[in-house]
């Protein structure tokens, strides 16, 4: 699977493979440090995202970018995008078929990036990436070792915002994440400093 950063966002703006294309104001494809270590995946946009064309930008991506300075990280050291990339229709859950039209996409940023780490936000995500048997509250904080990645799903940022009693384990979850870096000697308070463009 061979492409470039300016043919894959091209592709991501042209797509009409599901419905979502009809009804979105912007694509998200993502954005972040196009080299990075740790690759974050959320579900997909929200009204916020859909009017900016930008990942995490509403309250959930508030929360998420003070989640990341607490272990030290900025959107400059991550790469940040979701399972599909219009807003579904009224934040619902996107449908399989949606997930599986825009997959490709996500399996090509994954190739590009090359992350030593993933960290799933949220259910659908976890679900499509490691199977649907899988159950946030239960396999939460799990580590996976998936094609030499170590994959983790934890709660989406939305959910903290609904239930209080989510931020702890949570918060659990990135600090694993920060210490999972640490030991395999990339993160950025090592010293090392990853490169990379935004998109």
């Amino acid at each position: 699977m061979n492409t470039s950063w300016p043919s894959l966002t091209e592709q991501i703006f042209a797509c009409q493979a599901c419905p979502l294309a009809r009804t979105r104001t912007h694509v998200v494809p993502g954005e972040g440090n196009l080299h990075a270590d740790l690759m974050l995946i959320g579900e997909g946009p929200g009204e916020q995202e859909d009017r900016t064309g930008r990942p995490f930008v509403g309250p959930a991506g508030q929360l998420l970018d003070r989640m990341l300075a607490a272990i030290g990280l900025t959107r400059e050291h991550v790469y940040i995008c979701n399972i599909v990339k219009c807003r579904p229709p009224h934040n619902r859950v996107p449908e399989a078929e949606e997930a599986a039209a825009c997959i490709g996409f996500l399996r090509q940023q994954t190739a590009l990036v090359q992350p030593r780490i993933i960290l799933l936000l949220g259910s659908t995500a976890a679900r499509t990436i490691l199977g649907e048997d899988l159950r946030i509250t239960r396999d939460r904080g799990v580590w996976h070792l998936k094609k030499g990645i170590w994959v983790m799903p934890t709660y989406h940022p939305s959910a903290l915002l609904r239930d209080e009693t989510k931020k702890r384990p949570a918060w659990e979850d990135f600090k694993a994440v920060r210490d999972k870096m640490i030991k395999l000697g990339i993160h950025p308070g090592n010293g090392e400093k990853t490169e990379g463009g935004l998109l």
